[in-house]
């Protein structure tokens, strides 16, 4: 039948720019980042029928229009990026921005994605329902999907949690079937998709 990669891209987007900035450097330019090096090198012998990678559609906020359109057009980059790398783009939920409460008491506009997790773990059991993959590797470190990696291992699917060594999480360990986990130098690795031309 297959595998399917399933990929939290705010998740993983956060995982690796912790990794950036423990190395002293700011986050990538993520339209530039080579994801697909990086996972053909961690996933190497592993054959992946489908890559799918999941964010939640940004709206514009009313309190925050610049930021609202500088956030919805690199969203657009990026997903013009990883299409031309190969992987299939699914936008899902809400990104909201929301006021809470910021340094000396002030308010401050955060924008907070909602739905991702829920439309991964749904993919992920009618995967397992209808049989169309028989193993599923999880790119993402959401202890809320561990319902759902039950429910497609009991149902016969194999599940491989993919993580980062420097932030595993135990829970998705202990519930998957087998754990991959990217190295830092892995990441730092595949910061530019190509070399910059000299001359």
């Amino acid at each position: 039948m297959g595998t399917i990669l399933l990929i939290d891209g705010e998740n993983f987007k956060g995982k690796i720019k912790s990794v950036f900035l423990s190395a002293g450097k700011s986050r990538p330019v993520w339209h530039e980042y080579n994801f697909q090096g990086l996972l053909d090198k961690v996933l190497e012998g592993f054959e992946i029928n489908r890559r799918l990678v999941y964010f939640a559609r940004i709206k514009e906020h009313d309190d925050s229009k610049e930021k609202s359109k500088q956030l919805i057009e690199e969203q657009r980059l990026l997903k013009t990026h990883l299409e031309n790398q190969g992987f299939e783009v699914v936008l899902s939920g809400r990104v909201r921005g929301q006021m809470e409460d910021g340094p000396k008491g002030k308010k401050v506009l955060v924008f907070k994605e909602k739905g991702v997790d829920v439309k991964i773990a749904v993919d992920m059991v009618t995967c397992a329902c209808d049989k169309t993959f028989d193993q599923i590797i999880l790119g993402s470190s959401d202890s809320d999907l561990q319902p759902a990696i039950y429910e497609t291992r009991n149902r016969g699917v194999s599940c491989t949690y993919l993580g980062f060594e420097n932030q595993p999480n135990k829970g998705l360990t202990y519930t998957t079937s087998k754990t991959v986990l990217i190295r830092d130098s892995e990441v730092l690795e595949y910061e530019k998709t190509q070399p910059t031309l000299l001359g």
